[in-house]
């Protein structure tokens, strides 16, 4: 009852990491040299953090809801055989 589960290469995960990185290099650098004051650009440097870090929370909620679900499943389905089994056995003797 195991299926396949299919997991990112590692040229993938060096996509995505090189991605990041891009946009963060890129991001830090317009606001460095944007024509405001230090505070607007605190604030800015400010929302810009709080943005990575709850986009990086959301997608780790939506992930282990996803594993749960699938453990629960995994779970159902074992009970269920189980009760099945019982049941054939009980029925043929």
């Amino acid at each position: 009852m195991s299926t396949y589960i299919s997991k990112p290469s590692t040229a993938w995960n060096y996509f995505t990491y090189g991605q990041f990185l891009l946009a963060g290099s890129l991001m830090a650098g317009g606001i460095y040299n944007m024509d405001a004051s230090f505070a607007a650009k605190g604030f800015y440097a400010m929302a810009s953090i709080m943005l990575v870090s709850s986009t990086a929370a959301i997608v780790k909620t939506i992930r282990d809801t996803e594993e749960s679900a699938r453990l629960y499943n995994k779970l159902e389905d074992a009970r269920t055989e189980r009760l099945l089994a019982e049941v054939n056995s009980s029925d043929s003797a």
